[in-house]
């Protein structure tokens, strides 16, 4: 599989390109400081600590001290799908109480 394709994937399960981008290098080539990621992505460092934020944020990725680590792949997958699932689960309990209210209003 390549990683524009892993990349890809993970976009679908929410993540945005440069969050992918990130956490797949991570999880690549092992922790990693900003200024590194930054240089090997080019990204600035502004946007490689935003995102460095957003992946900490769903646990994808934790800091010690200055370097980054990356969480294994396959528990990346399982938390970000269970993740679409439960937003799936919210959206058909929206959707029931939005008929509901329609078939009232009618």
């Amino acid at each position: 599989m390549s990683l524009e394709r892993v990349i890809k994937a993970l976009i679908g399960l929410g993540l945005s390109r440069v969050d992918a981008e990130v956490y797949v290098y991570l999880a690549k080539k092992g922790p990693q400081e900003v200024m590194d990621l930054a240089k090997a992505l080019n990204y600035v460092n502004k946007k490689i600590n935003a995102s460095l934020t957003n992946l900490r944020t769903k646990g994808l990725v934790s800091k010690e001290g200055t370097i980054f680590s990356a969480i294994p792949f396959e528990e990346a997958l399982e938390m970000l799908i269970e993740r679409e699932k439960e937003q799936a689960k919210s959206i058909e309990e929206i959707k029931k109480e939005l008929i509901v209210s329609w078939k009232k209003d009618s």
